[in-house]
C-alpha cells in the first residue's frame, strides 16, 4: 500500500508540516527508516537520533518539532497516530469465507455464510459463528459455543462448551478458553473434583496472547470486559472478572474469584491472589505479588530490586534478622522514654 503525506495527515487528524505530496509506504524505526517511510518519537531519550533519520515523515509531539530534519506529522499522541499509521501496512488476511474440506462441523451449528471455517477445524452441535469470524486452522469449539461478527482465531484454539466471545476480538494461536478451574474438595486427605458449572463470557474488542488460558467459573462465569488485553502465557483463574479496557503483559497469574477493575495495568510476571478487590486505574510493575485488596487507583509495587549476588547473600540475612531487630528496636525505644522519665 503507498499513502500520500497528505492524505495520512488527513487520516490521523495530524498537523502536516512539510510536503504533503511526498510517498508514504511503509513504517520504520528512527534508527532503521528510509525514504518513504514514516517513523515516530515519543520518548525524548530517542530524540537523539531524530537529526539523523532518513525517512520521509516523522510523527511527533508539538515540542519535538523543532529538531525534526524532515516532514512531519504533528500530533498529541505519537504512539497512538502510529498504530493507526502500521494498521494501514498489515497484509491483508487471506480467509476465504466458507468451511474447509476437511473440518468437522455439527449439523446443528448455525455458521454466517460470510464466516471462514479453516483446515481441521471442529465446531460442536448448536455453536454459533458471525458474520466475517475466522476460525483458523486446527482450532476446537465445544458445543454450544458463540463466536462474535468479525471475530478471529488464529490457530489451534481451544474453547470449551458454552463459552461466549464477542465481536472483533482476537485469540492468538494455543490459547485455551474455558477450560476447568482448579476446584477441589479434601476428603480425609484425597482430593474431590468439584464440577466447574460456570463458563467464560468474553466481550467486544478483546484481545488473548498465544498459550493464554482462561479458566471456567465454578458456578457463575468467568468474564472479560470489553477491550480487555492479555499478552502471552496468562492464567486466568475461575471466576475472576477482569474489567474493560485492563491490559496484562506475559505471565500473569490471577488466582480465582479475584475481580480487577476498569483501565487497569498488570505488567509482565505479576501474582495476584485470589478473593481479591482491584479498584479502577491500578497499574502493577512487574514481577510484584498482590496479596491484599487495592481500593485507590495508582502505581503499587513489591519485590526488591535486582543487585549483585554477593550484595543480595547479604541483605538476605539482614531480611531474616529483621523482627528481632524490630523487637530490640522497640525494647531501646521503651528504655529511652523511661530514662526520659527519670
Amino acid at each position: 500500500m503507498s499513502i500520500t503525506l497528505a492524505e495520512l495527515a488527513q487520516r490521523l487528524g495530524a498537523r502536516l508540516v512539510g510536503d504533503g505530496q511526498r510517498i508514504i509506504d511503509g513504517v520504520a524505526t528512527l534508527v532503521g527508516a528510509t525514504a518513504g517511510t514514516v517513523t515516530f518519537l515519543t520518548n525524548p531519550r530517542y530524540r537523539k537520533h531524530l537529526q539523523a533519520t532518513q525517512a520521509t515523515a516523522v510523527i511527533l509531539r508539538e515540542d519535538d518539532l523543532e529538531f525534526c530534519p524532515t516532514n512531519a506529522l504533528v500530533v498529541a499522541n505519537p504512539h497512538v497516530a502510529y498504530a493507526r499509521t502500521a494498521a494501514l501496512f498489515v497484509p491483508a488476511l487471506d480467509a476465504i469465507p466458507g468451511i474447509h474440506p476437511t473440518a468437522v462441523v455439527a449439523g446443528s451449528a448455525r455458521i454466517d455464510a460470510s464466516a471462514s471455517i479453516g483446515p481441521h477445524c471442529v465446531v460442536g452441535a448448536d455453536c454459533t459463528i458471525g458474520s466475517g469470524a475466522v476460525i483458523g486452522p486446527g482450532c476446537v469449539l465445544e458445543h454450544g459455543v458463540s463466536i462474535g461478527a468479525g471475530t478471529r482465531l488464529v490457530a489451534n484454539v481451544t474453547v470449551y462448551y458454552g463459552c461466549r466471545i464477542g465481536d472483533r476480538c482476537l485469540i492468538h494461536a494455543g490459547a485455551v478458553i474455558g477450560s476447568d478451574g482448579f476446584g477441589f474438595a479434601n476428603d480425609r486427605g484425597s482430593w474431590v473434583k468439584v464440577p466447574q458449572l460456570g463458563a467464560v463470557e468474553i466481550g467486544d474488542d478483546v484481545e488473548i496472547g498465544a498459550n493464554t488460558t482462561i479458566d471456567r467459573g465454578a458456578i457463575e462465569n468467568t468474564v472479560l470486559e470489553h477491550g480487555v488485553k492479555l499478552d502471552n502465557q496468562i492464567q486466568v483463574a475461575h471466576n475472576v472478572r477482569i474489567g474493560a479496557n485492563t491490559i496484562m503483559a506475559a505471565c500473569v497469574g490471577v488466582a480465582g474469584s479475584t475481580v480487577i477493575g476498569k483501565n487497569c495495568t498488570f505488567a509482565g510476571g505479576v501474582g495476584v491472589v485470589g478473593h481479591l478487590e482491584i479498584a479502577d486505574g491500578v497499574t502493577v510493575t512487574g514481577m510484584s505479588m498482590v496479596t491484599k485488596s487495592l481500593k485507590e487507583p495508582g502505581v503499587y509495587s513489591s519485590g526488591t530490586p535486582l543487585e549483585s549476588s554477593e550484595l543480595w547473600h547479604k541483605n538476605a540475612v539482614r531480611f531474616r534478622q529483621l523482627d528481632d531487630m524490630a523487637r530490640r528496636l522497640k525494647h531501646l525505644e521503651k528504655e529511652l522514654q523511661e530514662l526520659k522519665k527519670g
